[in-house]
């Protein structure tokens, strides 16, 4: 597998990710109805920097993007998301990625890394995140409606770079 930045040629490849992790609806707070062009709008920030992960044939498992988590003064701070292709899941794409964004936010001067909204119920990311050193440093609870579990807490994780 290899970690790569993303070009316009990707995004075919990318939305049906985007689709089916939004869709699912237990892992993002989008729209479970969301559209290319919006996914496309909001995947694709003009302050972030987009990834892909991509097999030995150039297919892609998954994607991830990094950038201030907030304007001004907050700035120093990185923000990413991830999304991996459900036929790749289990096979370490996620651990790349959270590695590959680790190290490319700490080349691109943030000094840290906050997540805002990490579903509780997602307890293989909330277990990765932590095995990358982060921590959660609160819970908003009941703040995510999970299709299966029902209103659970959305933790913000933070690790400095």
């Amino acid at each position: 597998m290899r970690i790569r930045e993303a070009t316009e040629a990707d995004w075919p490849t990318i939305w049906p990710i985007v689709e089916a992790v939004v869709r699912a609806g237990d892992t993002y707070t989008w729209p479970r109805d969301l559209t290319e062009v919006d996914g496309r709008a909001l995947w694709n920030l003009p302050s972030c920097v987009v990834l892909v992960a991509v097999d030995e044939a150039g297919a892609v498992l998954g994607t991830a993007r990094f950038g201030p988590n907030q304007l001004g003064p907050g700035a120093h701070v990185a923000n990413a998301s991830f999304m991996v292709a459900p036929a790749a899941r289990g096979r370490g794409v996620g651990r790349a990625l959270g590695e590959a964004v680790i190290r490319g936010a700490a080349r691109a001067g943030y000094h840290a890394m906050q997540f805002n909204a990490v579903v509780e119920a997602n307890r293989s990311a909330v277990h990765l995140w932590k095995t990358l050193g982060f921590e959660i440093i609160g819970t908003a609870p009941e703040a995510f409606d999970h299709p299966t579990e029902g209103l659970v807490g959305l933790h913000i994780m933070y690790r400095r770079l």
